[in-house]
């Protein structure tokens, strides 16, 4: 924490008593006093009465500080802005509390008994800014920079990696993708001088129609390619897709984006890859050299997630102070996540290049709030459930937070739509969702050759092809997580000047830009998520506008009851269905952010032949759980079901730790469907120390699992029919698979499943 910005009230005659700071605090600068309203206060320290108190704390040793009350009808301040409206008198020492937080802490199973109702009122999310009274600010001084072994790339600028892509257009390629990158990246360690193979997958552009993100997709896709970390790409395309390769070349050159400067082989996924051209990317990749490059030649994305009570305090702080000395020798930095920003308005234009920079700026954060309001959604929903559970309440304060990752000095200078290129130095904001992965595709798509990712839950976030370094902002966090964190703020709480961490830090990214590799890229794990398809121009009943409902006006009269000789007549004869069918194990992430963690697992299992009685183990990653998108009770009912599934012979659920949807979520919504938790494993990738612990632990469960006599026992309650006949999902997908034959076809095997005893569902 650094001082206020003016000198604190001279002391008392008598000295105030000495308190240790909890670990949980709000403090919030007003004026020459800081009003506090701690979470906890240590055993038999009760402060009933306004007066001054000393802070016995490293940071703030040698300060005062006046400790009061919070009367009703007063704003609660976070670093001098408003976050909230006291409902009643808040002393010190009482638990500060919204509707919100005591909703989202009545999920999770606490060992405190949480207060009954709130005692302040979230701040409205009204523009916190007012253009007229912007004033530009002055550039940051110079300052000599140091320098790097990066690589020149030339008109596409500067890179931290080497690496080859394996890009694809549309969803429907993606496991094409992976499974290409897998092999070239073999084939790649062979030759040497790269490093690595990295598949791009993503879930845009499969639809039959032409989504709504297709721009923003292209703009993607096409920063990706001509990227300085990339040395070459395999794109592939699906002929499924609504988005097509073709697409994407024709935006490269409407936006003048080189890609005949960057050695791509295009293919169609499921058809062979050109051997020779393969080869020859590689081997042209592996040519590349690092050079002495200068500090300015870094462009830094500075984004957040999981972030907790502390963020705003060490980890972004910190993060912000670095780039503010890439930024001062010349280089940028990418300020994104739209909706986390709203509420700190005020602090991101309180210095800022120009009037029409802030307007830019402005003008997103009210776009976004039209988005979400067509949608019956708010930004007011955003802080997800880890960062209730660690103290930020409410949007603006998570926001207040977020925004210190802009220092106080260091002037907006631009402002860019999602994955639009960054041109020239400073810092520059993008507009972006609040979902970490999403945010960043876009800030590298920009340009970011490096990537501050600070985490106060510990999330995970890595990037294929741009080195991640991940700032933790407590000690005990760091501990837990020393194989996934590459830098501990922490130790800013502890007592070490900010000034001598942003030095260090500015070293350690300095060897990571010449090629040292950071935690994530050493554990091997990488996700992308390309800002998802809205629905624009639907409706809050989820229907297009001019939609035809109902049947017509016609009248449905009810079919006649089915007869099994009369429908086996002409058609299949009856099935004979097996009576015993094999189980799996399954791991269930319970959002985005575990469910690529979740294959890793379940391949390792499958790899080291512990499975035992079960067919197999695998995981299914989704897209969801990461915030709140207004189909949570879909959702949750879809992945209750997949657990309770027939097939499934054990399941364990997986948590990243900081999601809307965690594990304590979905045990509350198993004992609403009548199952006990106990049926079930659970695990999370935080709270059980990083990816290499919380695999050893699955394996172990998987591993117990698989000796167990009857493990179709062990799980689902979704039992097999006693006479062995099946459910059927049918499913009619793409331009050509229907017509009259194929229709006939299928309208034969329903007929007979039916006549069988079994069951056909069609969407």
């Amino acid at each position: 924490m650094t001082s206020p910005a003016r000198r604190p009230a001279a002391p008392p005659a008598v000295a105030p008593p000495t308190v240790a700071l909890p670990a949980v605090a709000r403090l919030a600068a007003d004026a020459d006093n800081v009003a506090v309203a701690l979470s906890t206060l240590p055993a038999g320290q009760e402060i009933r009465h306004r007066g001054a108190l000393r802070l016995a704390h490293p940071v703030l040793e040698g300060h005062r500080f006046a400790v009061t009350g919070i009367r009703r009808g007063e704003a609660l301040l976070s670093w001098g802005y408003p976050f909230g409206t006291a409902l009643r008198d808040i002393a010190p020492g009482d638990w500060i509390r919204n509707a919100g937080m005591i909703e989202a802490l009545a999920q999770r199973d606490l060992p405190q008994e949480l207060p009954a109702d709130a005692n302040f009122r979230d701040q409205p999310l009204d523009q916190s800014a007012r253009l007229e009274e912007v004033a530009p600010a002055e550039p940051l001084p110079a300052a000599a920079g140091m320098s790097f072994a990066g690589y020149d790339r030339g008109e596409r600028g500067f890179g931290t990696r080497n690496y080859v892509i394996v890009l694809a257009v549309n969803s429907h390629a993606g496991a094409a993708a992976a499974a290409l990158a897998a092999r070239l990246d073999r084939r790649a360690r062979a030759i040497g001088g790269i490093d690595g193979v990295a598949p791009v997958a993503h879930t845009e552009g499969g639809g039959p129609e032409p989504p709504n993100n297709r721009d923003l997709l292209l703009r993607t896709l096409v920063g990706f390619l001509v990227h300085p970390n990339v040395a070459g790409a395999v794109v592939l395309d699906h002929p499924a897709g609504a988005v097509r390769w073709a697409d994407v070349t024709g935006c490269a050159a409407a936006r003048a984006r080189r890609l005949d400067r960057v050695p791509i082989v295009a293919a169609t996924a499921g058809d062979p890859v050109d051997d020779a051209a393969a080869q020859a990317l590689l081997r042209t990749a592996a040519a590349a050299r690092r050079s002495d490059l200068p500090l300015s030649a870094l462009n830094v994305a500075l984004q957040c997630g999981g972030s907790d009570a502390f963020s705003g305090i060490s980890g972004n702080p910190l993060a912000g102070a670095v780039a503010r000395r890439v930024i001062a020798a010349g280089g940028a930095a990418i300020l994104a996540e739209t909706d986390e920003l709203i509420g700190a308005e005020r602090y991101v234009l309180s210095s800022v290049k120009d009037r029409p920079t802030a307007a830019a700026f402005l003008e997103r954060v009210e776009r976004f709030k039209a988005w979400t309001a067509r949608h019956g959604q708010s930004a007011a929903a955003n802080p997800s459930g880890g960062n209730k559970l660690r103290g930020l309440y409410n949007i603006t304060l998570k926001s207040i937070g977020a925004a210190a990752k802009k220092a106080p000095d260091v002037p907006l200078a631009g402002v860019v739509d999602y994955a639009a290129p960054v041109a020239g130095p400073g810092l520059h904001f993008m507009d972006s969702p609040g979902n970490d992965l999403e945010s960043v595709a876009g800030q590298v798509a920009s340009g970011a050759n490096l990537i501050f990712f600070v985490t106060g839950n510990g999330s995970i976030t890595n990037f294929p092809f741009a080195p991640t370094v991940k700032f933790v902002t407590t000690t005990p966090r760091y501990r837990l997580l020393p194989r996934e964190m590459d830098v501990n703020a922490g130790r800013y709480l502890d007592g070490e000047p900010m000034e001598e961490l942003t030095g260090e830090v500015l070293t350690q990214t300095l060897r990571v830009a010449s090629g040292e590799r950071t935690k994530g890229e050493l554990a091997g794990h990488s996700q992308v998520s390309v800002w998802r398809d809205w629905a624009v121009g639907e409706g809050l009943d989820g229907r297009r506008p001019g939609a035809r409902g109902g049947s017509g006006g016609q009248t449905i009269a009810a079919a006649p009851a089915l007869d099994p000789a009369a429908a086996r007549r002409d058609r299949l004869p009856a099935p004979a269905w097996p009576q015993e069918r094999p189980r799996i194990g399954l791991i269930a992430p319970t959002s985005l952010c575990s469910g690529q963690v979740a294959g890793l697992i379940a391949a390792q299992i499958e790899q080291r032949g512990i499975a035992g009685a079960l067919a197999a183990v695998v995981a299914l990653p989704h897209t969801e759980g990461c915030g709140s998108g207004g189909s949570d009770d879909l959702y949750t009912r879809t992945l209750v079901g997949h657990l309770l599934h027939p097939a499934v012979g054990t399941a364990l659920l997986l948590e990243h730790g900081c999601e809307r949807t965690h594990n304590d979520y979905f045990r509350a919504a198993l004992r609403a469907a009548g199952q006990p938790a106990g049926r079930f494993g659970w695990a999370s990738i935080q709270m059980d120390g990083g990816i290499a612990a919380v695999t050893e632990r699955v394996a172990a469960f998987f591993a117990e699992a698989a000796g167990r006599s009857a493990v179709a026992a062990t799980a689902g309650s979704g039992a097999p029919r006693p006479d062995g006949a099946p459910v059927i999902g049918m499913v009619v997908a793409g331009p050509e698979a229907g017509g009259p034959e194929a229709g006939e076809l299928l309208a034969g095997f329903a007929v007979a499943v039916a006549a069988g005893g079994g069951s056909v569902i069609a969407p």
